[in-house]
């Protein structure tokens, strides 16, 4: 099973258990209690590589060295289990005390009422995008655990080769964008192409906000129409007809492969569209030194392209916890103390906390600190924070990408795919 269709279903099973849960009655777990000696025992649950576990394990002992009387007891697994896990967690009211949120369950969790509101962690170092991320309905649910921007990566062996030069990434528009990928193609030898696919939700995203509109409003409806969308998949015919991106089915196995075994990774693709913090995974695969570039806008001015910073991972909480003190004393310590920073560093994207970023910088991979720099050369050209996703995104998402291959596989006019990405999109946020 892909990581889409597991994101999928486990949305769909967190969004039945964390219902059932508020339902239910009762106290939570008792292993929250205090012990005799007055110590506080919290459960932290996260997902990630045996690399962040180690240094999450490191996280926690200077956490605990600095506060003894409160203990962490890790809870850790892979992706593909995890939000299975939580469900059942919460169903059954074991929910751990600080839990590892990502954006596509924040929104449910949340409005359920399954999450602590975060009222004491200090966000006076977060640019006001990157703490307004963790927010539902104006309230604090969730903290930012590492900053990442939408960016397009080169691979700058292959635009030599092809003889083709980049506009600037400050002033190039949609169209220079196709026809650079286009001329990168042309100028390649066989099975390398310009771009990978540009049709994600990401760019599309980005291509809704730079025409007035978004993917999802505050309220989690779509802040688009069926016309909209048609813009949007008739650029992909655009891409598909210069042959800027490649065929229909090579995207499709490109979007099933792990990332080191995608096109860019592989050196078969010159451009294509990630977030900042794999800059450092793709370019040792790559074993190239890739290059990190804006997207582009439509009027070629990227003070105007509503640019945004995505949260890698959240810090949340339970709103079943028995101590929530001692819990957002941990997420302040994992958000705003430049020790944790210096342990962390990149692995979570880039420290939210504008001094623990820069405290951190000297210490980076030649690769994050370039992502470093990235994230903080765009902070004047952010629009506003993108809504947490609501309920049902996911599977919306997942639809409105398959109608866009739809027009690559050329199985469906622009116009034909919008209308029937939008009836089935429109029930999934029912």
């Amino acid at each position: 099973m892909s990581t889409r269709a597991r994101k999928n279903l486990a949305a769909k099973v967190a969004a039945a258990a964390v219902a059932v849960a508020i339902t239910m009655t009762g106290c939570g777990s008792g292993s929250q209690q205090a012990s005799s000696d007055g110590t506080v025992t919290l459960r932290f649950s996260w997902w990630g590589s045996d690399v962040r576990h180690k240094m999450t394990q490191k996280l926690i002992d200077a956490f605990e060295a600095q506060n003894p009387t409160i203990k962490i007891k890790g809870e850790y697994g892979d992706w593909s289990g995890y939000w299975d896990k939580l469900a059942t967690q919460v169903a059954s009211q074991d929910a751990p005390d600080i839990i590892q949120m990502d954006a596509a369950y924040l929104g449910e969790y949340a409005e359920r009422g399954a999450l602590l509101e975060l009222k004491d962690v200090d966000l006076a170092k977060f640019d006001s995008a990157v703490a307004d991320a963790g927010k539902v309905e104006g309230k604090q649910y969730a903290i930012t655990a590492g900053v990442n921007a939408q960016v397009v990566l080169a691979n700058p062996s292959i635009l030599t080769a092809s003889g083709v030069t980049l506009p600037d990434d400050k002033t190039w528009t949609w169209d220079e964008y196709n026809k650079t990928a286009a001329s990168i193609t042309e100028g390649s030898k066989s099975g390398v192409y310009g771009s990978g696919a540009v049709s994600g939700d990401a760019p599309m995203n980005l291509w809704f906000r730079q025409h007035g509109k978004s993917l999802f409003t505050a309220d989690g409806k779509f802040g688009f129409d069926e016309g909209d969308l048609t813009g949007w998949y008739e650029y992909q015919a655009e891409l598909r007809d210069s042959k800027a991106v490649p065929p229909a089915s090579v995207m499709t196995e490109d979007a099933t492969a792990s990332v080191d075994q995608q096109g860019l990774a592989t050196n078969r693709f010159g451009l294509a569209w990630y977030w900042s913090n794999q800059l450092s995974a793709l370019t040792k695969a790559s074993g190239q030194p890739l290059e990190i570039h804006r997207p582009p806008s439509t009027d070629g001015n990227s003070a105007s392209a509503q640019q945004f910073y995505k949260s890698s991972q959240f810090w949340s909480a339970s709103s079943r916890t028995k101590h929530p003190a001692e819990v957002q004393k941990f997420i302040d310590f994992l958000a705003n103390n430049v020790e944790a920073g210096e342990i962390a560093l990149a692995d979570r994207g880039i420290p939210g906390n504008s001094e623990v970023r820069a405290a951190v910088l000297p210490k980076l991979t030649p690769e994050d600190a370039a992502t470093a720099k990235f994230i903080d050369e765009i902070s004047s050209e952010l629009g506003d924070a993108v809504p947490v996703p609501p309920a049902g995104s996911s599977s919306a998402v997942e639809a409105l990408g398959r109608y866009a291959l739809e027009v690559h596989f050329n199985r469906m006019s622009p116009q034909e795919a919008a209308k029937k990405a939008m009836d089935e999109a429109k029930s999934s946020l029912s």
